[in-house]
């Protein structure tokens, strides 16, 4: 049976069907992105900062979080440990003049790079203390290396005093950073290279290195010198003392003992001068005339012809001396000098 169709009937506007779809769609976008809106994602090494009405508050977990759409917003900061260098440039390593050249403390000249570490600590103070929390830690890095730079000598930046002076630098830097309380954290400032700022001048620098090099090796050497030559010369000094003391208690003693003779000698001249002298005369008579034969004449009035080896034979390289100028001085002198034990007559040798 065929369905009559009713040519009263109203048909439906196709226009409706296309507005329905549109709201549809519009309410499934608007649905989408309050959903989307309603949540964020923290990574590792990375914190949030979850702002409601202008109201900042850090979140640190990591993880998937919800937020009240339109009203809440979300600021994402990275924790990990950053840097930026001053003095030259990180991308093709070329010199930054109005940051590196630097005047140290005897006036001269020196291009010094230095790269600082960092870290966002603090979020909330980070984003709204300052507006740019990098620039100004630049700043204040740039002003505390200048400072401390120009409290060393050349020789000290070039050399010897890098560790001391990334020390202070550093130091100082995080003093001045508690009291900007920027929310940053300053992990380490180090010098990566330190050179006088023109080839020449470096050449100068290099040739004074090489002349201290050459003074160290001259003092080693002198040095290693002394040490070679101070023990001999030390045993030396020593030896001339040893032999000096003991010649000292030599003469001492000698002199010990003349004076125990003089002594002696002197209560015998005080018993019998006469005869002390005379045979003090004769001591020292045989002290002067060693080995000489002495021939005393009697005086009876007979010259004798002297020396009188020639007529006994016998032969001396000593020569003969004869005493007689007085025969009656001779003969008393012999008659005295017999009375003293000390008398010998030497006639007979």
């Amino acid at each position: 049976m065929n369905e009559k169709v009713n040519p009263f009937k109203k048909l439906q506007k196709p226009g409706k069907h296309v507005k329905r779809i549109v709201i549809g769609t519009a309410g499934l976008v608007i649905i989408a992105g309050l959903a989307g809106d309603a949540t964020y994602q923290i990574q590792e090494q990375e914190q949030a900062v979850l702002t409601t009405f202008g109201v900042p508050k850090a979140v640190a977990e990591t993880g998937l979080h919800f937020k009240i759409p339109f009203i809440q917003k979300v600021q994402k900061v990275n924790t990990t440990i950053q840097g930026f260098p001053i003095g030259y440039s990180m991308g093709d390593n070329s010199v930054v003049e109005n940051e590196g050249i630097m005047i140290t403390s005897d006036y001269n000249f020196i291009d010094v790079d230095f790269f600082v570490e960092y870290r966002i600590l603090e979020p909330v103070k980070y984003l709204y203390n300052s507006e740019e929390p990098e620039d100004i830690l630049k700043n204040i890095s740039q002003s505390c290396i200048r400072t401390v730079i120009a409290s060393y000598d050349v020789d000290e930046v070039l050399t010897t005093g890098k560790g001391e002076i990334q020390s202070k630098i550093k130091e100082m830097i995080l003093k001045q950073m508690e009291e900007q309380n920027l929310g940053i954290q300053l992990v380490n400032i180090t010098i990566q290279d330190s050179e006088p700022p023109t080839q020449e001048v470096m050449k100068a620098f290099k040739a004074v290195e090489t002349a201290k090099q050459g003074k160290e090796t001259a003092l080693n050497n002198a040095n290693k010198y002394r040490n070679e030559k101070l023990p001999e010369a030390e045993a030396e000094a020593d030896q001339i003392i040893q032999d000096a003391e003991a010649q000292k208690q030599v003469r001492i003693n000698e002199a010990e003992a003349e004076v125990a003779r003089f002594n002696a000698m002197y209560e015998e001249y005080v018993k019998n001068p006469e005869i002390t002298k005379k045979r003090m005369f004769y001591e020292t008579m045989e002290d002067v005339l060693p080995g000489m034969k002495i021939v005393i004449d009697n005086g009876d009035g007979v010259q004798k012809v002297l020396p009188l080896d020639s007529f006994t034979g016998n032969s001396s390289e000593n020569p003969t001396e004869t005493l007689n100028t007085d025969p009656a001085q001779d003969t008393q002198d012999l008659t005295e000098s017999s009375k003293s034990p000390a008398s010998i007559a030497k006639s007979n040798e």
